[in-house]
């Protein structure tokens, strides 16, 4: 509701996500995704001459970059404009996100998680959605048991899921079943993409198996790829399947009423306005909400 007079404000709209990328955070952000591709890749982008391809410290060393990283970035994006109310909705959602992921931890891949994460992202834009993904995974994994130096390459994965979806065209005018079929087209294949993706991180530890699906260092590209898909295959493919299927099958059911909760909760937090007050003889007419300039 809005007092007598007010401007009533518009109900979708820029103003109703709580972080707007900056230049500072978008840096930030292009920073620590281009850290984590050479932090994935370096098996298969390293030349079979650098010393890199021939050297068992590399995940180790990627392992120790990347939580300074993201470190950098969560406070990059926070420092940008995330009020209170902000701080709020991400310990809600990060808590929520948590408290799904011990639901299908080990279970066939069925995560539920995803799904929380893919509709948060849509509704509440990428930067929020980045540091949602990543704390939402540091959270799960303290109440899994799920620590080691596989944690900062599953938060980086998440963030970039739940970034994505942020990124998605029409966030404020796409709505209806579309804009579930959207989502859904969106977050199977993200869903897939996390497993691949978290394969290139483990892949290389195998290398001392000598079997046909292990990396070999300095080996040719094309080669460790070749070895890389069926590896994935093998172990993967079985737990990456249903995780997606259980992120459409969630995104179109319950979707939609998730989402118009997360923009009702969006709206009457008013992110990006200021409260001014009435003096206190009651004789002022500037007891509204203003946007923020």
């Amino acid at each position: 509701m809005t007092a007598r007079g007010d401007t009533p404000r518009p109900r979708t709209g820029r103003q109703d996500r709580p972080v707007r990328l900056g230049p500072r955070s978008a840096a930030a952000l292009a920073l620590v995704s281009a850290t984590g591709v050479v932090a994935f890749g370096w098996p298969l982008l390293a030349d079979s001459a650098s010393g890199l391809a021939h050297s068992a410290d590399a995940p180790w060393l990627f392992a120790a970059l990347l939580p300074l990283l993201l470190a950098v970035v969560v406070a990059t994006v926070a420092d940008s404009g995330m009020d209170a109310k902000a701080v709020a909705m991400l310990g809600v959602l990060a808590a929520a996100g948590a408290a799904l992921r011990p639901l299908g931890a080990g279970t066939a891949g069925l995560e539920p998680m995803f799904f929380l994460m893919i509709l948060s992202g849509r509704v509440l834009g990428p930067g929020f959605g980045f540091v949602l993904g990543a704390l939402s995974m540091f959270a799960g994994a303290l109440l899994t048991g799920g620590v080691g130096p596989w944690l900062p390459f599953q938060m980086l994965t998440l963030g970039w899921v739940t970034m994505g979806a942020g990124l998605l065209p029409r966030p404020h005018t796409l709505r209806g079943r579309r804009e579930l079929w959207l989502l859904a087209a969106y977050g199977a294949p993200a869903a897939m993409a996390y497993g691949l993706v978290m394969n290139l991180q483990g892949w290389p530890y195998i290398a001392g198996l000598a079997t046909g699906i292990s990396f070999v260092p300095g080996d040719p590209a094309a080669e460790n790829l070749a070895r890389f898909t069926a590896y994935w295959l093998a172990t993967s493919l079985g737990w990456d399947v249903p995780r997606a299927a259980l992120t459409v099958v969630l995104t179109l059911t319950v979707g939609g009423s998730l989402l118009r909760a997360l923009r009702r909760a969006t709206r009457r937090a008013a992110f990006g306005a200021a409260v001014t007050f009435r003096p206190a003889d009651g004789a002022g007419a500037d007891d509204r909400v203003r946007p923020a300039p």
